[in-house]
This record gives structure tokens, sequence and C-alpha cells, in this order.
């Protein structure tokens, strides 16, 4: 296929893009900086907000897979920005290119629009891919991880100084950036039924617990480290210190500290990919492990 991908120099973009290029597709990416050649590659320059960009970034393709978004925000402004309108500037480019084919990274974090400003945005993203008319596909991926991760990274370094903050006691579900990618690329292809709303994940039961996942991620950096579940009135005071610190550069908001309490983020089995299409190839404990080992040869922990 030749793919329309937003969002190829972030984190699960990047996975995607090698992913794909792997699998012998042709990929146009949009960027806002200069990128390095690849074959079977074209870079588009421009953003979300450049109408002509999103023209040329969409000539041709036979799907689009719009990854783009904003995960950390200060206001309400700032995830409208990049998760709804953003959304509504694919939607519009693929609408007149003759696109049908749309797959759109939403995320779990759209079930409760209430708990936060993000999932609120991601929610309101999904509406309108549901209601473009297009051919469509949503993906809500849970928590992602693997290599080139500064979202996790947070954790990672917890798990190695031995004391890990969690969430108050609950449930998640977790996927490697690179089972995700296929998962992508699977749904992208026109045999796939229109309307799909998929939720997929390691392929663990039940999600972890919070904590058996930070005791996976000691193990993973070779510590057995202390576990305390916080309430989520000290997650949202964390945020706050990590604000006034760090400023925009804060990983922990108090947004993202709010839907962190939440007790139940695990997929739901009734929005699994369809039989045939996808299963997780990456098993959890290996793959927390390659990550802290890629980490660690970056010098990130």
């Amino acid at each position: 296929m030749r793919l329309a991908v937003t969002g190829a120099t972030g984190f699960v973009g990047s996975h995607l893009l090698e992913a794909a290029l792997a699998a012998g597709h042709e990929v146009t990416a949009l960027t806002r900086r200069d990128q390095a050649p690849r074959e079977r590659a074209t870079w588009v320059a421009g953003d979300l907000d450049d109408r002509a960009a999103l023209e040329r970034l969409v000539s041709d393709a036979d799907a689009v897979i719009h990854v783009a978004g904003v995960i950390t925000g200060q206001t309400a402004a700032a995830f409208d920005k990049g998760n709804v309108h953003g959304t509504l500037a694919m939607l519009a480019a693929a609408t007149a290119g003759g696109v049908r084919r749309f797959v759109h990274v939403s995320s779990l974090a759209a079930r409760e629009p209430n708990l936060s400003l993000y999932g609120d945005s991601k929610a309101r993203s999904e509406q309108l891919v549901m209601g473009s008319g297009l051919d469509w596909a949503v993906v809500r991926p849970p928590a992602v991880y693997g290599p080139g991760d500064k979202e996790t990274l947070e954790l990672f370094r917890m798990a190695k100084m031995g004391v890990m903050l969690m969430p108050p006691r609950g449930r998640v579900s977790v996927i490697h950036a690179d089972d995700l990618a296929r998962l992508l690329l699977a749904v992208a292809s026109p045999e796939v039924p229109s309307g799909v709303l998929i939720e997929a994940d390691d392929g663990k039961p039940g999600g972890w617990t919070h904590r058996e996942f930070a005791k996976a991620l000691g193990a993973a950096v070779g510590t057995r480290p202390a576990i305390v579940s916080s309430p989520g009135i000290l997650l949202r005071l964390a945020a706050r210190a990590d604000q006034l610190f760090r400023r925009e550069k804060a990983k922990l908001t108090v947004d993202r500290a709010a839907y962190f309490s939440h007790r139940n983020w695990v997929v739901e089995p009734k929005r699994a990919p369809p039989p045939g299409l996808w299963h997780p190839r990456i098993e959890t404990t290996q793959g927390l492990k390659a990550t802290a080992d890629w980490y660690r040869d970056a010098g990130w922990i």
C-alpha cells in the first residue's frame, strides 16, 4: 500500500514507519523538521495546520494512518488543537483527496471523557472520524511502551531508583509499540470492514494490576522496588510539583494524574481485533527487559 502517515517522527509513529517500510509499503509522512532520506519514504514538510502540506501528504494514498496528537497539555485549548482540530484537518484532506481508508489512533482514555481533558479531546476526535463518511477504523491503544518512549521512561527510572509511586489500586493493559504498529498496518488494509473500533493489548487476560506491572518493571531493570500505591490526591499534588519545577516539560500533569487514578484501564474483549487479523507477538516481561536495555544503551537510565 501507499500510506499517508502523521506523527511518524514521534514514538508510536516511528515504530509504525519502520514496520511499514519493512513490510514493503510506501510511506508519505508529515514532518516539521528535515529528515534523513529513506527508501520508499517521502517526507512532506508541514504540520496539521498546513492545508497545502496535507494535500501533498494524502496525494495518491491508499490509506491515511493518523497517529499525531497531543498527550500532555496544560489547557483544554492545547488538547483541542492537537487532537480535535488536527483530526478534523486530516479528515478534510482525506475527503478532498479521495482517500477512503482512514485509520485513527485514539486512546483508552476516550472511554472516560469526563476524567481528563485528554480523554475528552480523544473522544471528540473519535466522533469526528465516525461521522466522516469515510471507510474508518479507530484503534484505542492502552499504555504503549517500547524503545524510544519518553512517557513510560519515568516509570523505568523510578524502578531503577528502587521506589515506585503507582496509582491507586487498579488494573491496566499494555502493548508494545511494535505490536501496535503491526495492528495499525493490518487495519489499514481495504479488506478490513469499515467502522471497526478496536482495543488491543499484550494478550494478558484482565490486564496487569499496578503492583504486578511495577514488579515487572523492577525485574526489567534488575531491582525489587518498594511499591507505594498513592491515593489520587497525592498524585495530583505530585503533578502540581512536577509542573512547578519542570513547567511545560512536566510529564505528570494534573490532567494526567486524573486519568492515571482510574481503576480500570483494561481493554474490552468485545473490542478485540477481528479474528485472524492480528495477535500480539511480544511478551511483556521480555519487551520491558528489551526496552530497559535500549534505555540503558541510550544513556536514558
